[in-house]
């Protein structure tokens, strides 16, 4: 008798997993891989000089119908901030993806179809309130306190992973799909900053400013041709590092319009 209750009670158990893995398949797949990055102190730290904290997956990748472009594939890196600092921050987003195997920058884009797109299969029922780079910087992140459950402001920040053709037509130019190795650097985090001597040893060079900033790196395994995120995988540790920028030192004059970081290139709707 003993054995049958055993029996039947282990089965009840399988039946159990069984019914949350199906229940919660979507959690299951997008929660696999959520790392959280604690804001650091550094050397170069000045007074006064804080980092929000910083949660992010793998980036993925999604195939969109974009009107004007047709059906390209982006690569998107779904991420959340948490502001421990104490008052309430501005975040004002700047993303990099830097492939390391073949010299290439991009920045992230501002798409609003490529942003549903992604909230379709990220956060289906508009719960996390995704935002991208420009609309997450419309408020102040709230303050989290220690002792609380934290207050995360989700975001996402995309690139175009589909080559164009060059100049010539004849051939295609890299695309993210070849890489291998790359790395997103995340500014914005902090107000940290540093003004350090040109590389350039000339009287008329400006001081480098260099910006506290996070450094992600990624590896990537598989067919080039494979849409599956699991390829893409985090190559810990993460790194806050003090990387320069086009960004001028407080109280200095503006920079010209044609030194200024772009914003998120816009993409037709």
């Amino acid at each position: 008798m003993a054995g049958k209750r055993a029996i039947w009670a282990s089965l009840l158990l399988l039946v159990g997993v069984a019914l949350t893995l199906w229940l919660r398949p979507a959690d299951a797949q997008n929660n696999f891989n959520e790392r959280e990055v604690k804001s650091q102190a550094s050397a170069l730290d000045k007074a006064g000089v804080w980092s929000l904290d910083f949660r992010f997956k793998d980036p993925r990748l999604i195939k969109v119908y974009v009107p004007g472009r047709g059906t390209r594939i982006y690569w998107y890196l779904w991420y959340q901030v948490i502001n421990r600092t104490g008052e309430p921050r501005l975040f004002v987003p700047d993303f990099e993806l830097v492939t390391l195997d073949y010299p290439s920058v991009h920045h992230d884009l501002d798409s609003p179809t490529v942003v549903e797109a992604i909230k379709r299969v990220e956060d289906p029922t508009g719960y996390q309130d995704i935002k991208n780079s420009v609309t997450i910087s419309s408020r102040k992140i709230p303050v989290s306190k220690e002792d609380a459950f934290p207050v995360a402001i989700t975001g996402v920040a995309i690139w175009d992973g589909t080559a164009a053709d060059d100049k010539d037509g004849d051939r295609r130019v890299k695309d993210l799909s070849d890489s291998t190795r790359f790395s997103i650097f995340v500014s914005g985090l902090s107000n940290g900053w540093v003004q350090v001597d040109p590389v350039v040893k000339d009287k008329d060079a400006a001081p480098t400013i260099r910006r506290k900033t996070l450094q992600l790196n990624f590896k990537r395994i598989g067919d080039r041709r494979s849409l599956d995120s699991r390829d893409i995988q985090f190559v810990p540790p993460a790194v806050w590092t003090y990387r320069a920028t086009q960004l001028r030192q407080p109280g200095q004059p503006p920079p010209a319009a044609d030194d200024k970081i772009a914003p998120p290139k816009k993409e037709p709707r």
